[in-house]
């Protein structure tokens, strides 16, 4: 029967602290003439499915690799997890799941087999969700990766980030390649990740994405926060309603709604070939005779 397993450095996901899972402050990192990040600020709270939104090329991905430790920032702060990426990459890498935009797998693996090297990386395991989440993303574990689709790719890792007895969550534009089905899978096994108290952070550049999961959302453009805060607090920037009012030397003119029918008829009647030019037109006026 399927267990659970997991090493002694892998975290114990009810013994989790109450500060902030992510806090950024004033991040920046350049490359060359460069600015990728100015002065970013991201705060995401334990416990929560946090949006990261904004178009290609706004400085997502770089932060999530500050955060990760790929990247070493240039000025500001930012903890993870209560630790620094820079001095502290390997522990908090043990204690996150990451699922990177472009998807690179080794070809020669199979499915099955990458799942297995990548909880050896981590540490742990749960084998039994992961086989829920094969079955639900109709994964086919013992194909070789080489043969794979992007979407495939994709499963691979979601399954193995969604199913990692971790603390945090980090998806960077997790549904590229996936099909509306599978999308739908992806969202259910997102909010039961964070039903057990993960801390999810979901970058995307779909706002419907972000409404359907996101708890909070932080929006950011060219390096800088723009928007951050609770979903409900920031529906206002989905849409705009402008009225106009127009003095009344502007106002329509009388007979114009008048005017306006019979044109729309003349059209109507033009780009009818087969019916009579003259049909619909206002009858003239009657002929004058002599009595």
């Amino acid at each position: 029967m399927p267990t659970t397993t997991a090493s002694p450095t892998a975290s114990v996901l009810p013994a989790r602290h109450h500060s902030p899972a992510i806090d950024a402050s004033g991040l920046v990192k350049t490359f060359g003439p460069l600015r990728a990040l100015d002065g970013l600020d991201l705060k995401v709270e334990t416990g929560q499915i946090h949006g990261f939104l904004g178009p290609n090329g706004s400085g997502k991905s770089t932060t999530i690799r500050v955060l990760l430790g790929m990247y070493r920032r240039d000025s500001g702060m930012v903890q993870v997890l209560g630790m620094d990426p820079h001095r502290d990459a390997e522990h908090i890498t043990r204690r996150c799941a990451y699922v990177p935009g472009d998807v690179a797998l080794w070809p020669t693996l199979t499915g099955a087999q990458t799942l297995d090297a990548l909880a050896a990386l981590r540490g742990g395991r749960d084998r039994a969700r992961e086989a829920e989440l094969i079955e639900a993303f109709r994964l086919d574990p013992h194909k070789p990766v080489r043969s794979y689709s992007k979407g495939n790719r994709q499963k691979v890792m979601l399954v193995a980030a969604l199913a990692a007895p971790c603390d945090l969550v980090i998806l960077d534009e997790p549904t590229s390649g996936l099909d509306p089905l599978q999308a739908e899978v992806f969202v259910d096994a997102v909010r039961d990740a964070a039903g057990q108290g993960r801390t999810v952070l979901m970058s995307s550049h779909i706002m419907a994405e972000v409404d359907r999961l996101c708890d909070s959302v932080t929006i950011i453009k060219d390096g800088r926060t723009v928007e951050s805060g609770r979903l409900e607090e920031l529906r206002h920037l989905r849409a705009s309603r402008i009225t106009c009012v127009l003095p009344p030397e502007q106002s329509p003119a009388p007979g114009r709604h008048r005017w306006s029918r019979w044109l729309h008829r003349e059209r109507g009647a033009q780009r009818s070939p087969t019916k009579d030019p003259t049909q619909g037109r206002p009858a003239p006026p009657p002929t004058p005779t002599a009595c």
